[in-house]
């Protein structure tokens, strides 16, 4: 099963320690094979709605940063229970915040 797990915006850069903590983190799921992919998003984005016929691209900030996706994990588990628990790894390293866990289906 695959999960895309979001890390949502802070507002804070994140400090050495934390980039050695979640290194290290990083590559141990990757050795286990459970990470496939993992990056920081732009903040502002772009939204591109549709109704009818009309397409419109439009440049962000939309949200609030809190309410804004940070980062992302996609890995690929054996069960939801064992990407929550890998959610509760991550956020043990960063501290305060959210992250939410959507499987990827097909």
């Amino acid at each position: 099963m695959r999960y895309l797990m979001m890390q949502m915006a802070t507002g804070q850069a994140p400090d050495e320690k934390l980039f050695a903590e979640m290194g290290k983190f990083i590559e141990e799921m990757t050795a286990a094979g459970v990470l496939l992919a993992t990056g920081g998003l732009d903040p502002a984005g772009t939204r591109v709605t549709s109704e009818g016929d009309e397409i419109t691209v439009t440049d962000g900030p939309f949200t609030e940063a809190k309410e804004s996706v940070g980062g992302f994990a996609l890995v690929e588990v054996q069960s939801k229970e064992e990407a929550v628990e890998l959610a509760r790894r991550f956020r043990r390293i960063v501290g305060d915040g959210e992250s939410r866990i959507h499987q990827v289906f097909g």
